[in-house]
């Protein structure tokens, strides 16, 4: 497992940071429209923000088989059951905080019946920005991750959006994936692979990782940068499928590097953080430092400014890695 991380990290990191004006969530609905060119089956249900979704590419090239619901998220969820019940692949497009309201439905009418149904959230966590505290979903991944049977994928550029958006059209059973909102720092070329269910080591490392999933990739990355100055090398594996998680790789991280920080725009409860220590403390229990919102609701302001303000940014996932090495040298677990 060792070698083929490392081999595995090289392969990946020649195209580690770039610049990029693309968003998650037009990179999504990019994708959808073009898949659903050979899928007949793909549809997609609205609640009256296409624009804020991505989902407009799909209207504007697939009208008869987009929905529009309205404002009644409720109501397109059970939907989108009914639909996958009769053979089709219903797309459920929202923002995530609206996904919340709509959670009751998503467990009986589409995880419960096993449906093969997919609920794309855009807006997540604090990637919302202006319209504050209320409309930031920042419990959404630990509220999804729960129902059984269900999927969670959070991927952290455009171009793994779109490998993405075809690897859940092509997956049989109900799924839940964050887009986003804000342009997204491009992290892969355009030969990326992403596989349900497989985390990815993006760059190398021995004394800690950093698991991280969505935009908090690209701050991990350049934490470990910042950590190199310290004379520290710290490994960064890009989690994007949250459920199922990767347990052979995270525990192979854990007994390689001895030291595990987690990073996610969501609460530090219930979400990546969660997941990962569930996984380790069944395999490999080692010292691990969470990086996320600290048992707060959100607030109102740009994106990078927030994620500043609730210490999401570089810095602070590099100083959390410094105290997960600092605990594995003194022996705490």
């Amino acid at each position: 497992m060792a070698a083929e991380a490392q081999t595995r990290a090289t392969q990946a990191a020649p195209s580690l940071i770039g610049s990029s004006g693309d968003t998650l969530r037009e990179a999504f609905g990019r994708a959808l429209a073009e898949i659903a060119r050979e899928n007949e089956r793909i549809v997609v249900l609205d609640a009256d923000i296409a624009g804020g979704t991505g989902t407009h590419h799909f209207r504007k090239e697939h009208a008869g088989r987009f929905f529009q619901f309205g404002i009644a998220e409720q109501n397109m969820m059970a939907a989108a059951g009914g639909m996958a019940h009769v053979g089709l692949v219903p797309f459920v497009t929202t923002f995530a905080v609206f996904c919340l309201r709509a959670i009751e439905q998503a467990r009986l009418s589409i995880a419960y019946p096993r449906r093969n149904a997919k609920i794309v959230a855009s807006h997540p966590g604090l990637d919302v920005g202006p319209d504050g505290g209320s409309a930031q979903a920042l419990e959404d991944i630990a509220a999804f991750r729960a129902i059984p049977g269900m999927t969670v994928i959070s991927p952290a550029d455009p171009i793994e959006m779109a490998k993405a958006t075809a690897a859940v059209a092509a997956h049989v059973g109900p799924v839940y994936m964050r887009t986003g909102r804000s342009p997204a720092t491009r992290l892969f070329e355009d030969d990326h692979v992403f596989e349900i269910g497989k985390g990815q080591v993006l760059n190398p490392g021995t004394d800690a990782t950093i698991v991280a999933c969505g935009v908090e990739v690209a701050r991990a990355l350049e934490a470990a940068h910042l950590l190199e100055a310290d004379g520290l090398s710290v490994r960064v594996v890009n989690m994007a499928t949250i459920k199922p998680i990767d347990a052979p790789l995270l525990a192979a991280c854990a007994r390689e590097t001895g030291a595990i920080v987690t990073a996610e725009d969501h609460n530090v409860y219930g979400g990546l953080g969660g997941a990962v220590a569930e996984a380790l403390a069944q395999s490999h229990p080692v010292p691990i430092e969470f990086v996320g919102v600290h048992d707060r609701f959100g607030a109102s302001g740009e994106p990078a400014e927030l994620a500043e303000a609730f210490g999401l940014t570089a810095p602070f996932i590099a100083d959390a890695a410094r105290k997960a090495i600092a605990r594995k040298k003194r022996g705490i677990s």
